[in-house]
Parts: structure tokens; C-alpha cells; sequence
């Protein structure tokens, strides 16, 4: 595991770019299902495990950490900042309750579509604006404490995991999502 903020930073506006495709790809079936058609409901719940298993568990600690980093070595830069971790256990809260509303439709339940279209689209804004918001402010101040020299982050107590999809190798369970992802982008 390395400690440079930069790396970490980095992988972190990467992780941001790949979030974005598969929000883009749950808005589109999202709407599908709000129209009537034939959403891809294996492809949102694919997406949803994903989102619920990677950027919950790995990514947001990482924010977490840096922001902590930047509370202790620049405190300054910190004003505002204490919605992150409320905003990262909402968005953890949201993609939970859309991962089982996409599982109880796959397990034959009836759910109302406009219930589960507001879960999805709740969630997909929630994230874009809170990654908007993080790429413009947070990480801009963390670019700044890098400039002013800080390279050094402890990161022994985050979690240790590679991406399932996007990283060295693409986990099993995440196969046909991968496949989806590389056939449209």
C-alpha cells in the first residue's frame, strides 16, 4: 500500500470517472423502466453491487482519510467540510436501499416502478453532486496541500481492495458488467 496523497488522489479522480459511466449507465435503464420499456434490471442491480461493495467500502475511506489528513495538516482548508462522511453514509444508505429494491424485482416482488425509478435517480444525483462538489472543492484543496509540500498520508488503516471492475483484473461476479461497460464506452 502506498502513502503518497498524490497517488491516492489520483486514484481517486479515477475512481470518479469510472463511477460516472455507471451512473450514466443507471440513469439510462432508470429511464427506461420510467417509460414503460424494458430496463435491464440484471445490468442495475450488477451496477448497484458494485457501487455498494467498491466506492462504500474502499473509495469513501479513502476520501475519508485524505480529509482527515487535511483537518490535521492544513485545518484551515477544512472549513465546511464536515458533511463528508454524512454524505458518504447517505449515498451508502440510498445505494443499499436501490441494491434491494433491483433484488426484490429480480426475486419476483411487485414493486412499483415510479417508487424504484425515484430510489435510482435519487441515488445517481446524490452522487454526481456530491463527486461534483468534491472534484471542485475538496480535492482542489488537496492539490493545495500538496503544493505547499504534505506528500506523506498514513494509509495502513484503509482498506486494502483493488477495483473488481475497473482495476488489474475484473472479478468474475463482475463479467457481463465489464462487458457492457467496454461494449458502449
Amino acid at each position: 500500500m502506498h502513502n503518497d496523497v498524490a497517488q491516492v488522489l489520483g486514484e481517486l479522480r479515477q475512481d470518479h470517472k469510472n463511477m460516472a459511466r455507471l451512473l450514466n449507465l443507471l440513469e439510462r435503464e432508470s429511464n427506461r423502466l420510467y417509460d414503460d420499456g424494458e430496463p435491464d434490471i440484471e445490468l442495475m442491480r450488477d451496477v448497484m453491487h458494485y457501487m455498494t461493495i467498491y466506492p462504500d467500502a474502499v473509495h469513501h475511506p479513502k476520501e475519508d482519510r485524505i480529509y482527515a489528513e487535511l483537518k490535521n495538516v492544513r485545518p484551515e482548508l477544512t472549513s465546511g467540510f464536515s458533511r463528508i462522511t454524512v454524505d458518504h453514509q447517505s449515498i451508502a444508505e440510498q445505494g443499499m436501499k436501490l441494491r434491494n429494491d433491483l433484488s426484490l424485482i429480480e426475486a419476483g416482488a411487485m414493486l412499483k416502478r415510479n417508487t424504484v425509478v425515484a430510489d435510482a435517480l435519487r441515488y445517481v444525483n446524490t452522487l454526481r453532486s456530491h463527486m461534483q462538489w468534491e472534484e471542485l472543492d475538496l480535492f482542489r484543496r488537496v492539490d493545495s496541500m500538496i503544493r505547499d509540500g504534505h506528500k506523506l498520508l498514513d494509509t495502513s488503516e484503509l482498506p486494502n481492495a483493488s477495483d473488481p471492475v475497473f482495476g488489474p483484473g475484473v472479478e468474475k461476479r463482475f463479467g457481463r458488467l465489464f462487458k457492457r461497460i467496454t461494449a458502449e464506452f
